[in-house]
């Protein structure tokens, strides 16, 4: 069964980012060369298919490095679609081959290797079942993530105290009164007013996954841009939003980038939610504002991030809000969106140590403080004051690593 790379992009709304240029005419061209792979696929002309590959590799090998990673998974798409060709015509040796050339070229989708009926006649081989094991590796998300389940309760590494911004900060104020907030959350209890404030963010502003966001991150100028230019915001943009509203009305919130192991360092993807502090619960609790979701136990108990992990590593049930959706367009799932994609993106979790208005905007002399929690299998990385600068507006963000998540999870001074 063929991949539709792009298609795949577009549902799931996970496209780089769109820029002028030649990355922009590469990203037509290679469209346009999917198609036609797809066609050679259909009628099993690998003739044909290899003039396309090679005509798609000559424009491929003329891209910086840069673009080379940004647009491989088309040529791995390339590559995998012809394995299944010559699948399909019984010619095993060359299936094996472009299979081999798909994972070299970053490819790592174990579940549909798993069911790609294309593959049958190659299934039993040797060669493609070490192949299919290399792929789990880096690809069977949940797999990776249950082995990196392990912690380390004892690092007691030392970073910056966490802050959260008074509600009484006037940008907050000013927030706070020029959008309403009041009458957004309503007079109900504290879980309700964090959701009317969650459904109020995801019906305002649409999910765009293919365009950056505006240089100035605020909720305020970001609401009236969206509004004036009928544009929406990516994963980030929109949990900068939901956190900035949820200070403003006098929660504790943090911005959560959840990350992939990315053992080839080729998944530019990532997901950005809410964790919003539940002084009822005594815990924090997920907010997704990009797929206004939430999640509960058997219990229609809300959880939070760490939870949401442990049960997905311990094969726990795990529930989704019945409205949770993407941009009224699809239903979100808990089996596409917590066993598959966040599965991906909780291997590693990072936030700003201060949660505070207009934290987005970069500036020059900006210090940003970030904490990353890592498994103790990844203990590989950087620690204390791991400092990077923006080259563009030298701000710098400087990033503290630990593997104790009693550290990454302390509650909020209340």
């Amino acid at each position: 069964m063929p991949k539709n790379f792009f298609f795949f992009l577009v549902i799931l709304g996970f496209a780089s980012c769109g820029t002028p240029g030649n990355e922009n005419k590469f990203e037509k061209f290679a469209i346009r060369q999917d198609s036609l792979f797809i066609d050679a696929y259909k009628q099993h002309d690998t003739v044909s298919y290899q003039k396309l590959l090679k005509g798609f590799l000559s424009e491929y090998q003329s891209l910086s490095s840069s673009d080379k990673k940004r647009y491989a998974n088309y040529q791995s798409n390339a590559y995998y679609n012809l394995c299944c060709t010559y699948s399909l015509l019984n010619n095993k040796p060359k299936a094996i081959e472009s299979l081999k050339n798909a994972i070299q070229s970053g490819y790592f989708d174990y579940d549909h290797i798993q069911v790609d009926s294309d593959l049958d006649n190659i299934r039993k081989e040797k060669e493609f079942i070490e192949a299919e094991k290399s792929i789990r590796e880096i690809g069977d998300f949940l797999y990776i993530l249950k082995k990196g389940e392990k912690y380390n309760q004892n690092d007691q590494v030392v970073i910056p105290k966490f802050t959260y911004q008074s509600e009484g900060n006037p940008n907050l104020v000013a927030l706070r009164s020029a959008f309403h907030l009041d009458s957004i959350v309503g007079t109900g209890d504290e879980i309700s007013k964090m959701v009317n404030l969650l459904n109020w963010i995801h019906n305002m502003i649409p999910h765009d996954g293919n365009h950056d966001n505006p240089t100035v991150k605020n909720a305020m100028s970001m609401i009236r841009q969206c509004k004036q230019e009928n544009r929406g915001l990516n994963c980030r943009g929109l949990a900068t939003v939901l956190n900035e509203c949820y200070l403003a009305v006098g929660f504790k919130s943090r911005m959560i980038t959840c990350l992939p192991k990315d053992s080839l360092k080729m998944d530019n993807d990532c997901h950005v939610i809410n964790m919003v502090y539940s002084k009822s619960l005594q815990k924090w609790v997920w907010m997704d504002p990009t797929n206004n979701a939430y999640v509960m136990d058997e219990n229609k108990g809300l959880l939070g991030i760490e939870e949401v992990r442990n049960r997905l590593i311990h094969d726990q049930p795990l529930f989704i809000n019945p409205d949770a959706n993407w941009n009224h367009k699809q239903t979100v799932t808990i089996e596409e969106y917590l066993k598959h994609y966040m599965a991906k993106n909780l291997y590693k979790l990072e936030c700003a140590v201060n949660s505070e208005y207009d934290l987005e905007t970069r500036s020059p002399g900006k210090i940003v403080n970030y904490i990353i929690l890592i498994p103790s299998d990844c203990i590989k990385h950087l620690r204390d004051g791991d400092a990077q600068k923006n080259p563009e507006v030298t701000s710098t963000m400087v990033t503290y690593t630990t593997t104790n998540p009693a550290i990454f999870w302390q509650a909020p001074e209340l």
